[in-house]
């Protein structure tokens, strides 16, 4: 794989990293529960913590690394802000959006180890994904024990 190709696969998997950061902030800011805000805080410092390790290989690669979050991310907590102010946030709201960010994730992760990385690269990414594996199957869980506590 060319660096550029290498760089791009990086560069998007940054942007992922951003969106996760973002994304688990404003759950924290907008969550009721003192324990999913510190999850939530701390999910974001790994994806902030993530995004940093990508984009000093980006820049060791001599590109130019990602800064910020995807189109996609900045629509979606457009959207969950918008629901949130007319319906009022919940955690169990908040506990659903994670985990789809998290579902978003783990697939953009999944095509990035479909390339043909360099393998002190992909042994990064492989390691990463392992982490945002965990972090989604702690969402899914806690989504489902809240769901279950409210029912």
């Amino acid at each position: 794989m060319s660096d550029n190709n290498t760089i791009d696969t990086l560069n998007t998997l940054i942007e992922t990293c951003k969106d996760g950061e973002y994304g688990f902030r404003s759950c924290a800011e907008h969550c009721k529960s003192g324990d999913l805000k510190a999850i939530f805080l701390s999910r974001s410092q790994d994806c902030q913590r993530a995004a940093r390790e990508l984009q000093a290989i980006v820049s060791r690669l001599g590109g130019a690394p990602e800064t910020d979050s995807s189109v996609s991310g900045t629509m979606h907590r457009g959207w969950v802000s918008v629901v949130g102010t007319l319906t009022g946030y919940s955690d169990q709201q908040m506990l659903d959006e994670c985990e789809r960010g998290e579902d978003a994730a783990l697939e953009r992760y999944r095509t990035a180890l479909q390339q043909p990385l360099p393998s002190d690269i992909l042994s990064v990414v492989q390691a990463q994904y392992e982490g945002v594996k965990r972090n989604h199957d702690q969402i899914r869980s806690l989504r489902n024990q809240h769901r279950a506590a409210n029912t």
